[in-house]
This record gives C-alpha cells, sequence and structure tokens, in this order.
C-alpha cells in the first residue's frame, strides 16, 4: 500500500499542471492558480499522513484547490471584478474550447512561453506553474538568488496580464509555428541539466528529469506532432547514458569512454521505440522530419553501435547534413566535423573545424574538438593550446576535469632553448 508521502509525491507529478491549467482558466488569473495548488498540497500534506490517502488524488486535490481559490480570491477581493471572478468559480459547465485541443494544460503550456516573454521568463514559469518546482529549487538550478527569481516569475505573470496575452492555444493554422518556441523551452532546461553551465554539479538530474516530464506531456497533448516525439526520444536516447557520463571522481566521461552497460535500457528502447515510429510516419507519406526528429535519429546510430568503432560514421555524417539544411548553425557544422574525423580521418575533420574557428571562437566545445583532432595528429603543441583554451571556456567543473586529465596526458611541453651562438 503507497504511503501518504509517496501518495503526495506521485500526486505532484501527474497532478501539478492539471490543477494549475485548470483553476487558471476557471479564475483567470495564472498566480491565484498557482497559490491555491501549492496550498492543496500543503494541505494534502498535513491531512493525508493522519487522515489516510483518499479514494481519488487528484479529486481531493482539485476539490481542495479549488476552495483555497475560492478563499484567496475573497481575501484579495477589492473590486466587484473580484468577486464576480469568486462567483465565477462556481460555474461547473463544460468550457468551450478556444483552440484545436481543449486540454487546459496546453494552454497553460502556450501562456508560459509565449514568444513576448524573455526566454529566461518563459523557463521559470514553465518550471513553476507546469513543473510544480518550487522558486528556491528553479533560483538554485539557474543559479540565481531566490529573491531574483521570485521577481522574474511576479514579473512575467504580471506581463502577461498587462499585455493580454490570452490564455488560449493558438488555432490550428498557426500551431506548427508556434510550437517551436515551446519546444526549445523544454529543450533548454533539459540541455542545463545535462551538462551544467556552472556550478558543483556536472548534471544536474532534476532538470533532467523535468524536462522529460514535460515532453511526456506535450506528448499526450499533441500525440501525431512529429517533433514532440522527436524531441522527447532525442532526451530519452541522451540521459539513457545518465549512469555512465561522470566517473567517481567526478570527471565527465566522453561517449568513447562511456560504460555501455550501465546506460538505462529502458530509457533507451522508448527512445529508439519512438525513433522508429517516425521512422514509419515518413514512409506512409507523413511530413518529413524536423530538427529534433534527425538529431533523436543520430542519437539512436550511437546507442546502437556497441561501440565507437562500430558506429556507422556514414549515416551519422548524412544525418548531419540533412540535419544542417533545416539548422545551418556553426554548432550543428562542428557537430558534422567530429563525425567526419571518424569517416575520413581527423585531418579532414581538422580542416572543417578551422573554417568554424571565427564563429565559435568563444565555444569551448571547438577548442575541444580541435584539440582531440590535433592529438589524434600527433600535434601535441597545438593541442596543448587548444585544450588550454577550452579549459578557460569550460564552465562545468567535470568537463575542466576532464579536458585537464587529456591535456596532461600529451608528451612534455618544449621549452625554447636561447640560441647564443
Amino acid at each position: 500500500m503507497m504511503s501518504a508521502d509517496e501518495a503526495i509525491v506521485r500526486a505532484h507529478r501527474e497532478e501539478w499542471a492539471r490543477l494549475v491549467a485548470g483553476l487558471a482558466r476557471r479564475v483567470g488569473d495564472l498566480h491565484v492558480a498557482e497559490e491555491a495548488t501549492a496550498e492543496a498540497f500543503a494541505a494534502a500534506a498535513a491531512r493525508w499522513p493522519d487522515e489516510g490517502v483518499p479514494p481519488s488524488p487528484g479529486g481531493w486535490l482539485a476539490t481542495t484547490a479549488t476552495r483555497k481559490a475560492i478563499d484567496w480570491l475573497r481575501r484579495e477581493a477589492q473590486r466587484d471584478a473580484k468577486h464576480r471572478a469568486a462567483r465565477m468559480i462556481h460555474d461547473d459547465t463544460p468550457h468551450q474550447p478556444t483552440g484545436p485541443i481543449g486540454d487546459d494544460r496546453l494552454r497553460l503550456v502556450f501562456t508560459c512561453c509565449h514568444a513576448a516573454l524573455a526566454m529566461e521568463a518563459r523557463v521559470a514559469l514553465t518550471l513553476r506553474l507546469l513543473g510544480g518546482l518550487t522558486v528556491a529549487e528553479i533560483a538554485r538550478a539557474f543559479l540565481v538568488k531566490e529573491t531574483t527569481m521570485a521577481r522574474r516569475i511576479t514579473r512575467a505573470k504580471e506581463k502577461i496580464s498587462a499585455a493580454g496575452i490570452p490564455y488560449r492555444v493558438p488555432s490550428a493554422a498557426d500551431i506548427r509555428e508556434r510550437r517551436a518556441g515551446v519546444l526549445a523551452v523544454v529543450y533548454l532546461i533539459f540541455n542545463e541539466g545535462y551538462l551544467a553551465g556552472g556550478g558543483a554539479d556536472a548534471v544536474r538530474v532534476d532538470l533532467c528529469d523535468q524536462a522529460i516530464h514535460l515532453g511526456r506531456l506535450l506528448r499526450t497533448l499533441l500525440p501525431d506532432d512529429g517533433e514532440v516525439a522527436g524531441l522527447l526520444a532525442l532526451m530519452l536516447l541522451l540521459d539513457a547514458r545518465r549512469p555512465a557520463r561522470v566517473s567517481d571522481t567526478g570527471e565527465l566521461v566522453t561517449l568513447a569512454e562511456q560504460d555501455r552497460g550501465a546506460w538505462d535500457r529502458a530509457r533507451v528502447a522508448e527512445g529508439r521505440a519512438l525513433v522508429r515510429e517516425r521512422i514509419e510516419a515518413l514512409a506512409a507519406g507523413g511530413d518529413p522530419p524536423g530538427r529534433y526528429q534527425v538529431q533523436a535519429a543520430i542519437n539512436a546510430v550511437h546507442v546502437e553501435a556497441p561501440s565507437v568503432s562500430d558506429t556507422n560514421w556514414s549515416t551519422i555524417v548524412a544525418l548531419y547534413d540533412r540535419l544542417a539544411l533545416l539548422d545551418p548553425s556553426p554548432i550543428v557544422r562542428l557537430n558534422r566535423a567530429v563525425a567526419v574525423a571518424e569517416v575520413d580521418g581527423p585531418g579532414a575533420g581538422l580542416a572543417e573545424i578551422e573554417r568554424l574557428a571565427p564563429a565559435l571562437d568563444g565555444y569551448h566545445a571547438l577548442h575541444a574538438a580541435r584539440a582531440d583532432l590535433l592529438r589524434r595528429l600527433g600535434r601535441d603543441g597545438g593541442a596543448r593550446v587548444a585544450y588550454d583554451r577550452a579549459i578557460d571556456l569550460a564552465g562545468n567543473a567535470a568537463e575542466r576535469a576532464y579536458l585537464t586529465r587529456r591535456r596532461d596526458q600529451l608528451g612534455p611541453a618544449r621549452i625554447p632553448v636561447p640560441d647564443d651562438r
């Protein structure tokens, strides 16, 4: 039998976004919806251990959150409009969908990720209102003060209200365009967890888990969307490597050195199944794959290989060629260059990287890749300089530790001898 604490954790994971979204639709106030939902969970934490877990935890929380919202509105009511909002919450007639899909959570996703908000505000709102993270947890994840993050979230909600940003799903005609911003927010959250940009932790598991949770939510809400499936597959295939990505000494372990037997096989299987689904949809005449689907396919090739040497690098290069048509960014071309080095040799990969150097001089991964290829070519002096530059730019301690070890494995540096002739 599930304990009260376990039931609350499970309900928080499964019900938080639904409760906030439902209340937001009914009262038209994100702040009230958030506070009432938080108070409902606080009430559950206080009562369920003594009274027992109710037969329908989600129903109990919904009823309690509704009462809390009514109380909140009555306490804060200063105008007739507020009283009308408080009365409105009693209306249980079915609401009319305002977009192609009627789920309140989808409305909340598009509200949190509205283009009128700065990206940092979109991320914070998404984690707070859809993920249910506390302000303190979000602040820790992004290395800012709790008061700073609280102000950021408050300003975002105020901007939504002041700008009249509608709490609705976009129309069927433009949902494809609008959803790109939503997927970008979720992937940004995942990337910050997958390789933290700062702080002591190499991987922020909570952010990876939150991003995957949001990906699953989007998959539920948009089950026929190929890019949603592609993003979820990509995150699952990357996160499957988590158990092997950091050594016992806290050093980043690259794909080439990872113990593939330690990978999470359940996540690998789920991610591969999503990739196969999209391949079958394409074969049946579906829309061509977008960038997330192509990236997922690249990572599917990686996880299918028993080792780096057994990887089908030619397929990966071909997939990067397709990705470059969708996203011709220098970073995509850098990743392609690394794959080219495995097919045509380190010299060919290095030549492509050198062409990218002006655009990516401030990006540590360019210098790390350049250092590795120079090392493989026996050019230790140049490799050492490149490693030093990568170490200076890297923000992750585990990555710096890896780069430092690789640099220190090079032959001894030559010290110029003065010519006294």
